[in-house]
């Protein structure tokens, strides 16, 4: 990977990182028109750098993929969740302050397993066929 540690998530990849993958993974979901993403991102790809070998960071333009936005809920960007074994576990929505986002990597790092133990999540059917 480049420095730059963010993968491009979307229908193809997204199955081997974030449902599969061995280490936690939080994604940004932005779209290309969102002024807080911009705001937010080159924060997110600092990070990627700090806990590159702890976690995994992805991004998913939601104009682009709109089937993962939707299977997740995603109502606005740039909505920032956790994911640990395929569970998502914490979410964070919006612009704030780049040190609540570092907190939250920290804290899901910590005790994101934990939590994706005791989750009851299950992916929603998104075949559209009854």
């Amino acid at each position: 990977m480049s420095e730059e540690e963010v993968i491009k998530l979307d229908d193809y990849n997204w199955e081997t990182y974030v449902e599969k993958g061995a280490i936690p993974v939080v994604v940004m979901f932005s779209s290309p028109t969102c002024a807080f993403c911009a705001q937010m991102r080159p924060y997110f790809k600092q990070y990627s750098v700090e806990f590159k070998e702890k976690i995994v960071f992805g991004e998913v333009d939601i104009s682009q993929n709109p089937t993962i936005a939707g299977r997740y809920a995603v109502m606005g960007t740039p909505t920032f969740k956790f994911f640990c074994k395929g569970h998502p576990v914490h979410e964070m929505v919006g612009a704030f302050y780049p040190s609540l986002l570092k907190k939250n990597i920290e804290e899901h790092l910590q005790y994101g397993e934990k939590c994706a133990e005791n989750a009851t999540w299950s992916a929603p059917d998104i075949s559209g066929y009854a």
